[in-house]
C-alpha cells in the first residue's frame, strides 16, 4: 500500500450469520477475520451473542485482547435466546436502533456469509452511504465465492441503469481478511453531488444515547 494515503479504522462492525453455514470454511475465515483485527489492534461492533459465525469472530478477537461491543435487541436476551456476548452488551429496543448505533460507533463494515439480516444490514449500509449519510468503507469477505451470486447481480444493476458506476464503487470485495481490511483503510468515498446536499442528523434522544455509548 505504498503511496496511498492510509484511512485510520479503530473499529470494524462485523455482520454474520447467527449460524455458522454448511462449509467449515466460513468458520475458519471467521476467526481468521477475528485474529485480523486483533493483530492490527482493531476493536469489534457487532450484533451480540455467541451463536454461529458472530460468535466465532467475537470470540477470536476477544482472544487477542481487543475490545469487543454487541449490541443487541432486548428481545434476543430473553431467555438467553443467543447466549452471552463476549465482551460488553448495550441492549437497544428495535432493530433500526441498534444499526444506527452500530453505523454511529464503527469506523468500517465487513461482511461475513449470512442470511436475510446480514444482507439486510449490509444493504442498509450501503444505502445509507450512497445517501451521505455516513462516508464508511464497507466490504464483503468473499469466502468461496459465497458473495459472487450478489457481486453479478449488482453489476447487472449497474448494467441496467439502476446503480450507478459511482455507488457500485461503495461495495468492496475481497476473498482474504488482510486484503479486504487494506482495502477499508485505502477507501476513499465518492459523493453524488446531488445527495450530499441533503442534510441528516440523529434526533436528541440517539445523540443523549450515542454520548452515553463513547463514554462506556
Amino acid at each position: 500500500m505504498e503511496g496511498v494515503l492510509v484511512r485510520k479504522i479503530k473499529k470494524i462492525c462485523v455482520f454474520c450469520g447467527a449460524n455458522s453455514g454448511k462449509d467449515v470454511a466460513f468458520v475458519n475465515a471467521a476467526f481468521h477475520l477475528g485474529e485480523v483485527l486483533g493483530k492490527r489492534k482493531i476493536d469489534l461492533v457487532y450484533g451480540g451473542g455467541k451463536l454461529g459465525l458472530m460468535g466465532c469472530v467475537s470470540t477470536a478477537v476477544a482472544q487477542h485482547e481487543r475490545k469487543v461491543l454487541g449490541i443487541i435487541p432486548s428481545a434476543f436476551t430473553v431467555n438467553n435466546l443467543v447466549g452471552e456476548t463476549c465482551g460488553k452488551e448495550i441492549k437497544v429496543a428495535t432493530m433500526q436502533e441498534r444499526l444506527v448505533m452500530m453505523m454511529e460507533l464503527s469506523d468500517a463494515f465487513i461482511a461475513l456469509p449470512g442470511g436475510f439480516g446480514t444482507l439486510e444490514e449490509l444493504f442498509q449500509m450501503i444505502s445509507w452511504a450512497q445517501l451521505s449519510i455516513h462516508n464508511k468503507p464497507i466490504g464483503v469477505l468473499n469466502i468461496n465465492g459465497f458473495f459472487n451470486g450478489l457481486l453479478s447481480f449488482v453489476d447487472h444493476a449497474v448494467k441496467q441503469e439502476f446503480i450507478t458506476p459511482r455507488a457500485r464503487k461503495i461495495l468492496i470485495s475481497a476473498t482474504t481478511a488482510d486484503e479486504l481490511v487494506d482495502k477499508l483503510q485505502a477507501f476513499r468515498f465518492e459523493s453524488d453531488p446531488a445527495l450530499s446536499k441533503l442534510k441528516w442528523s440523529p434526533s436528541s434522544s440517539q445523540k443523549e444515547k450515542l454520548d452515553l455509548t463513547l463514554r462506556l
